[in-house]
């Protein structure tokens, strides 16, 4: 995808699983970010930040500035720059190689005629790591000072956080060192530690870097093309581990991007989705598994502490060996989180992407149980350095991802069939709900209590999301635990599940609202106990979301009242919806300032909030309405009049609250790829539109799609499960209504079906041409036909009757 417009403005990435770089679609480096403001973008190799930027001109005419960018274009493991000069111009390209610490950029040069051209490289240091940040304790103003020097031919920036490595496989004809080196930003405007700023900045008061330039001989010939690789390099290891990607990424780096690129293809030749009705959905999927795949992060011997929100830094607890994850957001959130990775993994799943899921899984269990000493609760934050910011036994931590682990490893476990992997989970599973039913519930009522998605005044201390996942979450680690033949653990997780699910909806649902409490008001306080408190928040669609928890009768309630303008802006659902607005034609219901306790709006839709909205939507059956969200989170993602990054979902989209990121200042600005957004893409189409439900732990797998409201076919091919994979194509033509699948190398069971609308009677069933038996079954998505096929291939064929 390219831009063309406004590209100062806009904030450009490459990202691979061991080093991402950051600027702008100039290729210029604007100070970005603001956990250590200004410092967040530039090169980086988790967890250290190399340079501040690289800068290049040509015969004295800066890349980005003298010689004008006219495109930037995003690609599939690759960003490209171009740039138009009178008779010459430049395209730069910029790739992570998987497994390398290094970013590699390629120049190519062409020319009206043929002339000598003297290329000159500029590259300034700014080595620290990801935390301590701005404002913690100690600061990022710890920062050390940078030295430089030259060896065979490159530059080599050091201080006692790692090394830099920058250079190219070409032999420089000269070469220097200085404080300053920043091609066009030479003298660089300084943003303060906090305060007012400017409103563009080169550097920042933290940075204590230092620069050096090299200088290259070219001969051009004309209307033919000259390329020249450099690489940026780098390690908190080692010099000789830096020097060694330096090597390594200067190779064959043309192979080394050919590589790159197609590792990237084949890691997205699954899921593959044919969606004549909504092509911008079948974009979003292709760039949803893209974002997914930037996401990726690692890190090596890890020391792991916590550093209680930033108030301390005590000694180190221990070390894991590896750290592999998806990162919540770049540039401000590079790293682990417990809630971000575990609603991110139902996309990477339903993409087919297990393997970052389980390492991620193992990532948060093996700093949680170091940090919180086997207690079963998980972290909440943790820096890829190593340092946990919240989420320690001692700290509130977030409750609702403690509960939502043991979902996201049945998830794996039913999607993969990998038992040894659920052995090796299960233990954790079985501690993170003995953990909050024994230390999070007071009071004795069952509902867990500490914080949750949402903290805001007047908010009582039960919140309702973590209620919701953790009465999933015991209904998933039951299942695991009768799949092992743990009969107390099985009885004990069930009995409690269904006690609070046969209490849920008395003590959440707001009649007078339809919807649900997002919280229950401070139940040490004998006057207020479990009074409901419903104040708009986005967490409300939880009870749709997860499961579903809420009722038939009362989840279609409280869709249709989140349904409202109130609820949602121009690309999706607010955090927190606003006062009264008229009803709606064809929407009746409470007024939307029914609130039981006072709160102010706050209209920035995040695309989190969204995707759940739509997966809410779609387990429901309402698929009309879902498209709504899907088309939100798809458009911030792929409408060139909406994106700051192209084909990059944000953390929060251009809102009545919020600003677009265009629009605010480098430091300002939410994250610019934010892997949640992609839950409400891959997991609507793949679980909900397609039906894939496969349960493979116990050797079953069920499809029954839904075609969306108004379009007649969808077809997914490639979708991995387990070892294999299956291709599914469901159409709907008037009253009939078809479902192809074709498996390949599962065993079990094979069910195949298809959701119809209410009211629809059902007149002719044929399996592979011949009728068949078939089941009618309830659900909250509608009425399910449900047939027991062939596990290679099947054709089911359904007439009906309105």
């Amino acid at each position: 995808m390219s831009e063309t417009s406004r590209l100062e403005d806009r904030r450009s990435l490459v990202s691979g699983d061991r080093a991402y770089a950051m600027g702008d679609e100039t290729g210029l480096y604007p100070a970005t970010g603001w956990h250590i403001r200004g410092e967040m973008g530039g090169f980086w190799t988790a967890p250290l930040k190399l340079l501040d930027g690289v800068w290049f001109s040509a015969d004295g005419s800066w890349l980005g500035k003298d010689i004008p960018a006219t495109k930037y274009v995003r690609g599939q493991g690759y960003q490209r720059f171009e740039y138009r000069g009178k008779g010459l111009s430049a395209d730069r390209v910029e790739y992570a190689p998987e497994g390398t610490r290094a970013t590699v950029i390629g120049l190519t040069f062409r020319s009206d005629r043929s002339r000598d051209v003297r290329l000159a490289l500029d590259a300034h240091s700014e080595l620290m790591t990801a935390y301590p940040w701005g404002w913690t304790t100690p600061g990022a103003a710890t920062n050390d000072p940078d030295t430089g020097s030259l060896s065979g031919g490159a530059l080599v920036f050091r201080d006692k956080s790692g090394t830099a490595v920058v250079g190219s496989s070409a032999k420089p004809v000269a070469q220097a060192l200085g404080s300053d080196h920043r091609g066009p930003q030479d003298p660089a405007v300084v943003c303060p530690s906090d305060g007012t700023a400017p409103a563009r900045c080169d550097d920042s008061a933290f940075g204590k870097g230092t620069g050096g330039g090299l200088k290259y001989d070219l001969r051009l010939r004309a209307g033919r093309s000259t390329t020249i690789w450099f690489a940026v390099a780098g390690s908190d290891q080692s010099a000789k581990d830096a020097r060694a990607s330096y090597d390594q990424a200067l190779r064959d780096p043309a192979a080394g991007l050919k590589q790159t690129v197609s590792a990237r293809r084949a890691a997205a030749s699954s899921t593959v989705v044919d969606l004549p009705g909504d092509r911008l959905l079948q974009q979003s999927v292709e760039w949803s598994k893209q974002n997914l795949l930037d996401s990726a992060q690692e890190a090596t011997d890890v020391k792991i502490r916590d550093v209680d929100e930033g108030r301390a830094y005590p000694a180190a607890l221990g070390t894991v060996p590896k750290m592999r994850w998806l990162a919540a957001g770049f540039p401000d959130y590079p790293w682990l989180f417990g809630t971000d990775g575990e609603y991110t993994a139902y996309a990477a799943i339903a993409a087919g992407q297990f393997n970052i899921v389980r390492d991620h899984l193992r990532a948060l269990r093996d700093v949680s149980d170091l940090m919180n000493k086997r207690s079963g609760k998980v972290v909440h934050e943790v820096v890829s350095t190593g340092d946990v910011y919240y989420g320690s036994n001692t700290s509130a931590g977030n409750t609702d991802e403690t509960a939502k682990f043991p979902s996201t490893v049945a998830l794996v476990w039913r999607w993969t069939g990998d038992n040894r992997f659920r052995d090796e989970m299960y233990d954790f599973t079985v501690r993170n709900l003995r953990y909050i039913t024994k230390n999070l519930d007071k009071d004795g009522d069952g509902w867990p209590e500490g914080l949750g998605n949402v903290e805001r005044q007047g908010m009582g201390e039960e919140k309702l999301e973590n209620t919701v996942y953790l009465i999933r979450g015991l209904n998933d680690l039951a299942e695991m635990a009768r799949s092992k033949n743990d009969t107390a653990t099985a009885k004990w997780a069930s009995g409690t599940a269904d006690s609070l699910q046969k209490r849920f909806e008395a003590q959440w649902w707001v009649p007078e609202a339809a919807g649900y409490a997002e919280s229950i008001d401070d139940p040490a306080d004998p006057a207020n106990d479990n009074t409901p408190v419903l104040q708009r928040h986005w967490t409300g669609i939880t009870p749709m979301e997860a499961g579903p928890i809420a009722s038939p009768e009362h989840g279609k309630q409280a869709l249709i009242q989140r349904e409202r303008d109130c609820y949602n802006g121009e690309f999706g659902t607010y955090h927190t919806g606003t006062g009264p607005t008229s009803v709606a034609a064809g929407n009746p219901g409470p007024s939307c300032d029914t609130v039981v306790s006072a709160v102010g709006s706050e209209r920035a839709t995040f695309s989190l909030n969204t995707a759940v909205m739509a997966v809410a939507e779609g387990n429901f059956g309402r698929l009309g309405p879902q498209r709504r969200y899907t088309t939100g989170n798809a458009r911030i993602q792929l409408d060139p009049t909406v994106w700051e990054t192209p084909g990059a979902m944000p953390e929060i989209a251009p809102s009545p609250d919020f600003k677009a990121n265009i629009d605010r200042p480098f430091y300002d600005r939410s994250m610019t790829l934010q892997a949640w957004g992609t839950y409400g893409i891959l997991w609507p189409v793949v679980h909900q539109q397609l039906g894939v439900n496969p349960d493979l732990g116990n050797k079953t797998l069920a499809v029954i799609p839904q075609v969306p409201d108004g379009q007649r076919k969808i077809s997914g091919q490639k979708i991995r499960l387990g070892a294999g994979s299956v291709d599914v194509t469901a159409t709907h033509d008037g009253a009939t209504y078809r479902t192809d699948v074709r498996s390949r190398s599962l065993s079990g069971t094979l069910v195949v079906g298809a959701v119809l609308p209410k009211g629809s009677k059902v007149t002719d069933v044929r399996l592979n041409g011949m009728p068949a038996s078939y089941r009618l079954v309830t659900t909250t998505r509608g009425s399910e036909v449900r047939v027991t096929a062939p596990t290679t291939s099947a054709r089911l064929e359904i007439r009906t009757q309105a």
